[in-house]
């Protein structure tokens, strides 16, 4: 009996080591930082490339108030109800006080600066693809920003999910940690499109269906699912018949510019701050999102299998 409770004492203590190891955070080094400070003009367009204000913004805020990052938007889930928190530049309830190095590793690696994990409702899987240029960029605009004082909500989760370590699993399943691959052959405006959509524009966050665990489903890359928060389906944006195959590139460009769709209609739903987002940006840039949208290989949509 006592080899039996020694030797399952070894196999206990071997498997907490195993699983504090595999869930350590992986985060990239201030070594490996670019020298020199980031440049706030080129942030604020980064900014409208990803979204932040679509989250991060104080719901009902409209106009210049969104850039108050108070947070409080509430995501509801399978897993839970997940809510976005203050990133304004506020030292004690944003994120005023961060360096580049904490800004860097939370945004491209989902770590937060006490080292534990973010959820994968940050959609760090796809800003893992940015560039660390524009990511520092984006802290000099953030920066720039007003200092909103007070918390947002905390998550509202069942067990396990409050145990932020196993989340570490999490990204060791589905997180591969590589940069943007440009596409092979692919020219400067598609490559354009392609890093836009993948990384900042983390468009395959919500039309990319996922699997039981959270995880996306690559083989089903693009072609829309149920809505996170349950209500709905996001639409399929591969040129299948089912998604944009019918919409010219011109068409998309417009739809991202306007918000008018190729059908008389307008954009709904969580996507119309994604359109307001993508106004900002240069007709140079929507043209490139639309060419690589419609380079995707056709797929029927998901939620139709």
């Amino acid at each position: 009996m006592r080899r039996f409770l020694f030797a399952s004492g070894l196999l206990c203590a071997a498997g907490v080591i195993v699983f504090w190891l595999l869930t350590m955070p992986r985060t990239i080094s201030a070594n490996d930082l670019p020298t020199g400070d980031g440049d706030a003009a080129k942030g604020r367009y980064v900014f409208y490339e990803t979204g932040c204000a679509s989250c991060h913004a104080a719901p009902g805020t409209k106009g210049a108030e969104k850039l108050k990052l108070a947070g409080g938007l509430a995501l509801k889930t399978p897993f839970g109800t997940f809510v976005a928190p203050n990133i304004s530049p506020d030292p004690t309830h944003g994120i005023g006080g961060w360096t580049t190095s904490q800004f860097v590793n939370a945004v491209m690696r989902g770590v937060a600066p006490d080292g534990s994990h973010y959820y994968p409702a940050f959609p760090y899987m796809s800003y893992q693809r940015m560039k660390l240029a524009d990511v520092i960029d984006l802290k000099a605009f953030i920066d720039t920003l007003p200092a909103v004082a007070g918390d947002a909500p905390p998550h509202d989760l069942p067990l396990p999910f409050r145990l932020r370590r196993g989340l570490g699993l999490w990204k060791a399943l589905f997180m591969d940690y590589g940069p943007f691959t440009p596409v092979p052959g692919g020219d400067e405006v598609l490559n354009r499109g392609a890093y836009l959509v993948t990384g900042p524009g983390h468009c395959g966050e919500c039309h990319t269906p996922r699997n039981l665990l959270g995880g996306p489903e690559a083989e089903w890359a693009y072609s829309g699912g149920p809505a996170p928060e349950g209500k709905g389906n996001i639409p399929n944006i591969t040129p299948h018949d089912d998604g944009i195959g019918g919409w010219p590139i011109e068409d998309i460009t417009i739809a991202l510019k306007t918000g008018l769709l190729p059908e008389f209609e307008t954009f709904g739903g969580a996507m119309i701050a994604v359109q307001e987002n993508m106004a900002e940006l240069t007709d140079d840039d929507r043209e490139a999102i639309a060419t690589y949208l419609k380079s995707l290989p056709p797929k029927p949509s998901r939620w139709k299998k």
